[in-house]
C-alpha cells in the first residue's frame, strides 16, 4: 500500500478561521482531502477530528503535517505522547516551522537530527504549554474584574416576568382561578410557571 501524507490543523474555537495553516498545508503539498480540522482547545487530545485522523487514518509508513506544534496540543506532557506513538508506529511527523522535522539525513546520522528535534520540541512544548496558562489566567483576571465593575453577569440569565404577573398570583393565592388558569392566562407551560413561581413569589402584606 501506497504511504500517504496527511495534515492536521487546529484553531481554539468556532469564531477562529483556520486558513492560514490550511494554506500553508496546501503550499506544502498535502491534498485537501487528506487535512483534518478541529475548532476547539488545544488543552488535551481528545478532539474528534484529531482522534479520528490517528486512530483510523494514519498508517505505518505515513506523513502527518502541522503547521505548528502547538496545533497538536497545548500540554507538553500530551506533545511528548503523541510524538512518541508516532514513533512507534512508524509515521513520520513533518512541523513547518521546526524546519529540522522536515530534512532527512544519510543513514548512521539521523540521530544528530532526532538530538536537534528533540531539543527543539521540548522548548517549543514548554512555550506551547505556558501559553495555555497564561491564556486561563487571562480569563480568570479578566472575569474577576468584570465581576468586580459588575459590568458583566455571570451564570444563568433570570427568565423575565409578565407585567400582569404579581396580579395572576394574587388571583391564584386568593382562589379566585387555580394555577392551570394561571398557566393559560399567562402562556407558560407548567416548568416554567413553577420556576418563576420559586423566582418571583408573591409578596404578601402580613
Amino acid at each position: 500500500m501506497e504511504n500517504r501524507v496527511y495534515g492536521y490543523a487546529r484553531v481554539s474555537s468556532k469564531e477562529q478561521n483556520e486558513d492560514r495553516q490550511l494554506n500553508a498545508l496546501l503550499d506544502f503539498g498535502v491534498s485537501r482531502e487528506n487535512i483534518i480540522t478541529d475548532k476547539v482547545s488545544g488543552k488535551d487530545i481528545n478532539r474528534t477530528g484529531y482522534l479520528y485522523l490517528k486512530n483510523s487514518l494514519l498508517r505505518d509508513g505515513d506523513t502527518l503535517v502541522i503547521k505548528e506544534l502547538d496545533r497538536l496540543s497545548r500540554n507538553k506532557s500530551d506533545i511528548k505522547k503523541e510524538l512518541e506513538y508516532f514513533k512507534e508506529h512508524n509515521i513520520r511527523v513533518k512541523i513547518l516551522d521546526i524546519p529540522t522535522t522536515l530534512a532527512d539525513f544519510p543513514d548512521g546520522q539521523q540521530w544528530v537530527l532526532d538530538m536537534i528535534n528533540n531539543i527543539l520540541i521540548e522548548v517549543l512544548g514548554s512555550i506551547a504549554e505556558a501559553e495555555r496558562i497564561k491564556i486561563k489566567q487571562r480569563q480568570r483576571e479578566g472575569i474577576n474584574s468584570a465581576r468586580k465593575r459588575g459590568t458583566v453577569k455571570f451564570g444563568r440569565p433570570k427568565a423575565n416576568i409578565p407585567d400582569n404577573w404579581y396580579k395572576i398570583l394574587s388571583q391564584v393565592h386568593s382562589g379566585e382561578i387555580k394555577s392551570t388558569d394561571a398557566m393559560r392566562i399567562l402562556n407558560m407551560k407548567k416548568s416554567t410557571y413553577y420556576k418563576l413561581r420559586k423566582l418571583y413569589p408573591l409578596k404578601l402584606n402580613k
